[in-house]
């Protein structure tokens, strides 16, 4: 083998060094999702994030092969239905062009003229096969398109008439003249109207194809750089399918975490080792194409041939030069880049997996995928070509059978020229007067105005029409309450800080509609304890914490001693019950096992049915049997650590005070609470998550800011924290004095059934008690309002349902096996605003908007804590938005595609049916109601403030200054509105909104399924 044939060791150690860099640079094109149980979101084109957001996305069609946009037929829907205006794509157009927009071209109109006119009217395009069909079958050269208007089509027929007149008496157009008289006759007076137009169609067809081929055409051709792609347009064999399915199985094996009943041999030392032992011993399972890999693999073993040496003896092999070969890996191990993406991660040392694998195994797979290649094409060669010894005579015999058929390229030119003249109204005189040089240019101007650009300026056009919208319903609410006292009067009733999420802002306009003396924040929802979690009833720590984050501290939850017998007997019991559960799995594989199984089997249907049927009941019942193998319910949290250093043991768990004072401070300061006389006497800290059944993506739509996990924990550990009074002490040293009726309580908002629970409430003070019960019953009516707008976005509830029946819809749609979208997680998302509540309080956001505190006003001369939240709220925020984004617009590429037939494979992900690539990216169900926008920035801060901060955030600045999202500032103290555009912040002249205002949440909504505009609700601006 030429991998055995190596000469000089300083020569291999060096092709060995600059295959890894290969490879390096190949992963960092691959999907970056980890395993599904921390499922974080992320921008999809992390690769491309140095470019600008629209060249990122070109890029990536051109790599992914996945769409950039909304479809053009998308966009022409919305713009008849008049999401997307004629104002708003003319504007497009200008910003788009700048001073070239009034250029003209040939006096034939201006560029932006000719932009605009192809904007408004579909052109058909397509491939070679269908524009010979238009052209030869439908009546596209005998009738003027509909979108033609009856001035151009006059102007049209009439040039038609004037030509027929004068080339009657020119010799040099006799032979054109003669071609269409044969159509239409001889004597034109006795034409009709119908066959005048036809002929002007026809003589307009014949002028545009002339003039194009007046200039030379471009000739594009790509060499293929995989043998795969070759012998797949020669053969319309695709080898991929031999070769994925050997490797699907074993990657699903390899990165098992849990579900195999054995483990690889040599997994420990690596993917080409570990396939190595066990696909070197002869088998006669294997396929016929792989009758001979027994005996390569094991002369590679007998050898001990390392990955690198079979990569560039395959390489030699496959024929693959040398100035190919990054290109060539690139290509090979995105054709299972699900898979090639989790190896990748996990090698990396991601924390999120009970099972990691050894450094290089991404390397062993490309060794791997390699070897099956070549057996693949043999296979491949044997039964097209009767060749299956030279990999190269089996290529060049494939490249002798591909025809060389060159495309219509002239003709797809014309025949877009000829749909824009009927729009435009360039007549055919007009076009003959046009020089060779004049062509060219008209040419090159329409077909510049590609496909693409087209759907980048509709998807420009599309974004501006929402966010002119958003800042003018912005500025119109914030100079309404500018003048509006606090509605609290000294102090609030009770205050509570939620996630940030999108899903939170309907519950917190609910409650201050329905308890308007409360004071609501936003703020990350790990709550600034980044920590390992261990729970009563788990077996492992879990981060809980931003994915950027790793924590230092680990916190456990220990059963009350009083329970501590009860507690061990229910883990022993659970323990007992897991262990009968895994082999009763493993021994219904058996062949009397299996008998067994399908005999007793039928009895599963029962519960099965029950829960498709009865849901709601169904979970009462399980829970009524589950809480016999809970924790009991009396836990506390180990959140004090003795020894000097954290970790997992037991001194060790926790937080020292001081820590816990900087973890309190943090908070306060990030939204902007540090004055005595601001808080309340109940402040309720609420954490949040998602519970559904029967949903393999659960973790995406738990908290991002606890890496996928439910903020629960986070929420209890920080009122924990800031009840001690040890560490009040501490805090009031650092600047912020906590007054001593102030009580901190631990909640948890479950966003899937609105349900809200409270921890620790046997060491509520007797004194607050009035006050939690007034606050607990402004949550409950909250939670059930909140249920009730939810349900406006599902068609299985009515849209006149009640708050109670709507409360019962959303529990039941999370106890439903059958349901495919249990709650629509932050589709819809568009907006962040980072800044007072007093901005937007009473402001109707759609559950459309992030909302993060922060006080302008408490920060320093640095702007520390903006920079903070900052360095958070934007990649985070910008991360969900981009991912929704990619998910829309192709769902298939670059989502999971329909949830439906997916299944868990490995405990990491989901494969489609029982053998596929891994699937990455949002499922479709997740994103049918989402408007594929790039999220808006609205913060509290001046231009000077944000320009240095993007100056200290280098990922803040890549996400804003390569417009992959959008950023206004609003000055805090002018209330001036202003946007980031073009590397600066330009004035918008006081954007007004014709803002309706209205009484509750209930009028925005009610009756309405869709996409909603902006209300200023007036019931909440209580004055004193």
């Amino acid at each position: 083998m030429p991998a055995l044939e190596l000469e000089d060791p300083h020569q291999s150690n060096h092709g060995a060094d600059s295959l890894r860099h290969m490879v390096e640079h190949a992963a960092h094109l691959l999907p970056a999702q980890g395993p599904i149980e921390a499922f974080v979101h992320h921008n999809t084109l992390h690769a491309f994030e140095e470019q600008s957001f629209d060249e990122a996305v070109k890029l990536g069609m051109a790599r992914y092969h996945a769409e950039p946009y909304l479809s053009e037929l998308k966009f022409r829907q919305l713009y008849t239905a008049g999401r997307i205006t004629d104002h708003d794509l003319e504007a497009a157009i200008h910003d788009d062009l700048g001073e070239r927009s009034n250029e003209q071209i040939n006096g034939l109109g201006t560029r932006c003229e000719i932009r605009y006119g192809m904007l408004r009217h579909a052109l058909q395009i397509g491939p070679d096969a269908e524009l010979r069909w238009v052209v030869a079958e439908t009546d596209a050269l005998h009738r003027f398109r509909e979108e033609a208007t009856n001035i151009n089509r006059s102007r049209i027929v009439s040039a038609a008439k004037k030509w027929l007149l004068e080339s009657s008496n020119k010799s040099n157009s006799i032979d054109a003249l003669n071609g269409l008289l044969e159509k239409f006759g001889s004597n034109s007076t006795l034409w009709s109207d119908a066959a005048w137009e036809s002929f002007s169609l026809h003589l307009l067809w014949r002028t545009c194809l002339k003039g194009v081929r007046s200039f030379p055409a471009k000739t594009r051709s790509r060499p293929f750089v995989r043998p795969r792609d070759l012998l797949l347009h020669a053969t319309g064999e695709d080898i991929d399918r031999n070769v994925h399915e050997v490797l699907i199985m074993f990657s699903a094996a390899y990165l098992d975490q849990g579900y195999s009943d054995w483990l690889l041999p040599n997994r420990d030392r690596g993917f080409f080792e570990s396939f190595v032992a066990l696909y070197s011993e002869n088998s006669y399972g294997l396929d016929r194409w792989l009758r001979r890999l027994p005996a390569e693999l094991a002369l590679l073993r007998d050898n001990e041939v390392t990955p690198e040496c079979s990569i560039e003896a395959s390489l030699k092999e496959l024929g693959v030069a040398d100035s190919d070969r990054e290109e060539f890996i690139t290509q090979t191990l995105l054709a299972l880049g699900g898979w090639a993406g989790m190896i990748w991660q996990i090698e990396s040392g991601i924390d999120w997996v009970v099972h990691t694998i050894p450094k290089g195994s991404l390397i062993g797979m490309l060794a791997v995928t390699l070897i099956l290649e070549k057996h693949a094409i043999r296979n491949l060669g044997g039964n097209a070509f009767s060749e299956s010894d030279s990999l190269a005579a089996i290529a060049e015999s494939a490249r002798k059978r591909l025809a060389d058929s060159a495309p219509l390229k002239l003709e797809r030119q014309a025949f877009l020229l000829f749909q824009v003249a009927q729009m435009l109204g360039w007549t055919p005189l007009e076009l003959q007067q046009l020089s060779d040089s004049q062509w060219k240019l008209l040419s090159d101007e329409v077909e510049l105005f590609s496909g693409i650009e087209r759907r980048r300026i509709f998807h420009e056009a599309y974004e501006r029409k929402y966010r002119h919208a958003a800042l003018g319903a912005f500025a119109t609410h914030a100079a309404r309450r500018k003048e509006i006292a606090s509605p609290w009067g000294e102090r609030p009733n009770f205050q509570i800080v939620t996630c940030i999420d999108d899903r939170e802002e309907s519950f917190r306009r609910h409650l201050e509609e329905v308890h308007p003396k409360c004071q609501t924040f936003g703020a990350a929802g790990f709550f600034a304890v980044a920590m390992y979690y261990r729970g009563a009833a788990d077996g492992f720590y879990k981060p809980l914490c931003p994915g950027v984050i790793t924590p230092d501290h680990y916190v456990q939850e220990d059963v009350g001693y009083t329970f501590e017998g009860v507690h061990q007997g229910r883990a022993e019991l659970r323990r007992r019950l897991g262990l009968a559960g895994r082999a009763f799995h493993t021994r219904s594989r058996t062949f009397i096992g299996g008998m067994f199984a399908g005999l007793f089997g039928s009895l599963a249907t029962a519960p099965l049915v029950a829960r498709v049927l009865f849901p709601h009941l169904t979970s009462r019942i399980r829970r009524r049997f589950g809480s016999l193998l809970q924790p009991p319910p009396v836990t506390k949290l180990q959140l004090e650590r003795y020894a000097v250093d954290p970790g997992p043991a037991n001194i060790h768990i926790g937080y020292t005070t001081d820590e816990m004072a900087g973890v309190v401070v943090r908070l306060l300061q990030d939204i902007g609470l540090t004055k005595t006389e601001d808080f309340s006497r109940l402040f309720v800290v609420c954490g949040h998550g998602s519970s559904s059944l029967n949903n393999p993506h659960e973790s995406a739509y738990c908290c991002g800011a606890c890496a996928g996990k439910r903020g629960g924990p986070n929420a209890r550990a920080f009122a924990m924290m800031a009840n001690d009074w040890r560490v009040r002490a501490k805090v009031a040293k650092l600047g912020i004095a906590i007054p001593d009726d102030t009580t901190f309580v631990g909640a948890y908002h479950n966003t899937c059934d609105d349900s809200v629970v409270f921890y620790d409430l046997d060491q509520l003070p007797s004194s607050h008690r009035e006050e939690f019960e007034a606050a607990r019953a402004a949550i409950e009516e909250s939670r059930c309002r909140n249920a009730h707008e939810r349900c406006r976005r599902f068609v299985s509830a009515p849209l006149n349902i009640s708050n109670k029946d709507a409360l019962r819809h959303v529990e039941a749609r999370a106890q439903d096996i059958s349901q495919a979208r249990p709650e629509y997680n932050h589709a819809t998302n568009a907006l962040c605003i980072v800044g007072r509540r007093d901005w937007t309080r009473g402001l109707f956001l759609d559950r459309r908007a992030f909302l993060t505190s922060y006080d302008s006003r408490q920060d320093d001369d640095e702007h520390s804590i903006l920079l903070r939240i900052l360095s958070a709220a934007i990649p985070v925020c910008a991360g969900i938005n981009l991912e929704y984004y990619f998910s829309c617009v192709d769902y298939s590429t670059y989502g999971s595609g329909s949830k439906l037939p997916h299944n868990i494979v490995s405990l990491l992900g989901v494969m489609e049916g029982t053998s596929s690539d891994l699937r990455t990216g949002l499922y479709q169900q997740m994103v049918e109601i989402h408007e594929p926008l790039r999220i808006t920035f609205v913060i509290e801060t001046t231009p000077e403030a944000m320009l240095s901060i993007m100056e200290r955030n280098p990922a803040i600045a890549r996400l804003c200054r390569g417009c992959w999202s959008h950023l206004a500032v609003i000055d805090p103290e002018t209330s001036q509105i202003q946007v980031f555009r073009d590397g600066g912040f330009q004035t918008v002249d006081s954007p007004k909104s014709d803002l309706p205002q209205v009484d509750s949440s209930l009028e925005c909504y009610q009756g309405e399924r869709g996409h909603l505009p902006f209300f200023s609700i007036a019931e909440t601006t209580v004055s004193q």
